[in-house]
């Protein structure tokens, strides 16, 4: 059996946690590595379950990590927040630019 040959790309990966902003008002948390893929994926109807009777989607906030295990663990996190602490979540990391928010 011949192993494929793979060349490791020199890009740094990131992780990122999510949240849109779905139509009716509601909020869809997740995690990526590719925000935009993700996001227009969620705006196709192939992204999650949840947002597919939800467009369109728009992106309002993001955090960056360097593993796969942080961004879930934030992920569970944001999850457990009531819709109102989400959106002070995002109205204030618009103020402090602390972490990236589209």
């Amino acid at each position: 059996m011949q192993k494929k040959n793979r060349q490791k790309s020199n890009r740094v990966k990131y992780y990122y946690t999510y949240m849109v902003a779905c139509s009716d008002g509601s909020y869809y948390t997740g995690y990526t590595t590719d925000l935009e893929r993700r996001v227009a994926s969620h705006n196709a109807g192939t992204g999650a379950k949840y947002t597919k009777s939800r467009r369109p989607v728009t992106l309002v906030y993001a955090e960056q990590y360097e593993t796969k295990h942080d961004a879930m663990s934030r992920e569970v996190k944001i999850k457990q927040l009531s819709h109102q602490e989400k959106t002070e979540l995002i109205m204030t990391s618009k103020r402090t630019a602390s972490v990236t928010v589209w």
